[in-house]
């Protein structure tokens, strides 16, 4: 991983499959990268807002939402909310991409 300012550098845009989960580590930070099937991407913290916790990165995509594997839970992956009836919110880092290279602001 490189720095730039304060994006870093997490891989080629081609290694973020469609609708799959990858976690990245940035300053012992886990981060979940989706890439959905439009080919945006977009970065969560690979946890559960649920109060038992879990990871994210193996949720199941649709759209633009992820659902929780753990708790079924509808979190938008734009704002990191959790949709109704369900509530909570969920940490959201900036992407980008820079070429093909993509990248995540700390």
């Amino acid at each position: 991983m490189t720095m730039i300012g304060e994006y870093v550098d997490v891989g080629h845009r081609d290694e973020f499959m469609l609708r799959i989960g990858k976690v990245i580590v940035i300053k012992n930070e886990e981060i979940a990268v989706f890439r959905t099937s439009d080919g945006r991407l977009f970065a969560l913290e690979n946890k559960s807002p649920h109060p038992k916790g879990g990871p994210l990165a193996e949720g199941i995509v649709s759209g633009h939402y992820i659902y929780d594997p753990l708790y079924d839970w509808r979190i938008d992956l734009e704002s990191g909310e959790v949709q109704a009836p369900d509530h909570g919110q969920v940490r959201t880092y900036p992407v980008r991409l820079n070429g093909e290279k993509v990248q995540i602001a700390v």
